[in-house]
């Protein structure tokens, strides 16, 4: 398990009692990598941040990130998996690609005909952006992209470019909110983890923040649900609801 030490003792319980009870979670999934030695057949990675290596996986992680938005995980992996057999997972052939073709591939996804727009505007970016830029820069040029909010923008930073930033979901506002912070906005629940982590070193704020941001989506939709499920919660004690409907 990571050792840390945190200002903020209650983030740590919290972080530390979802890891005990949910175990690494091995996000970003890698469609491409599926089945191979230290990815499961989903394409997790548990407990090895060493993910993304080469520009071909942050790549994958950028586009995974656009097409999730409104849409379930196993949606995006069909059009993954549809743009990797035809082999045109990459920026170049992105951009390249005619608008019903590429729309065609990701169908599964929804809003494909929305998405195909944000996918060639997002691979032209990434064929001709610096990336050795400071993260909040960079952070900046994601946002100023058609169709890039806070929360793909900073799963972009954390996951495909490992930079430290909290991405911060419906689940997270909801779980916050249980746990007696109140009706949070994105940027103040982004600050509350940001400054609870902030003692530590950048590589292990992204280790961090990628297995917390994972373990809250685990903890939403196993206890933590729109109608909650308090019955042996790992964060009962900590929560302000304590069974409470």
């Amino acid at each position: 398990m990571l050792s840390f030490r945190v200002i903020n003792m209650r983030m740590d319980l919290v972080y530390t009692k979802l890891l005990e009870h949910y175990g690494y979670q091995g996000w970003w999934p890698l469609v491409s990598m599926k089945g191979k030695k230290g990815f499961d057949n989903l394409g997790y990675h548990p407990n090895d941040y060493s993910y993304p290596k080469t520009r071909g996986q942050m790549f994958e992680i950028i586009i995974g990130a656009i097409l999730t938005q409104n849409t379930a995980w196993k949606n995006v992996e069909k059009a993954l998996i549809n743009l990797y057999t035809k082999r045109v997972a990459v920026p170049e052939k992105i951009i390249e690609m005619d608008f019903t073709s590429l729309a065609t591939l990701i169908r599964s996804a929804g809003y494909y005909n929305q998405k195909t727009v944000r996918l060639k505007t997002i691979a032209e970016w990434f064929n001709s952006t610096n990336f050795n830029i400071p993260t909040l820069s960079l952070r900046k040029k994601l946002l100023s992209l058609k169709g890039v909010g806070p929360e793909t923008a900073d799963s972009i930073l954390l996951y495909a470019f490992k930079r430290p930033v909290f991405v911060v979901d419906a689940y997270t506002l909801r779980m916050f909110e249980r746990l007696g912070f109140g009706k949070l906005t994105y940027d103040s629940a982004q600050g509350i983890v940001h400054k609870s982590f902030k003692t530590l070193s950048d590589d292990d704020k992204v280790k961090v923040f990628n297995e917390f941001h994972a373990l809250i989506v685990a903890h939403a939709k196993e206890h933590c649900k729109k109608r909650p499920m308090c019955e042996q919660c790992p964060l009962y004690n900590l929560c302000k609801m304590n069974g409470k409907r």
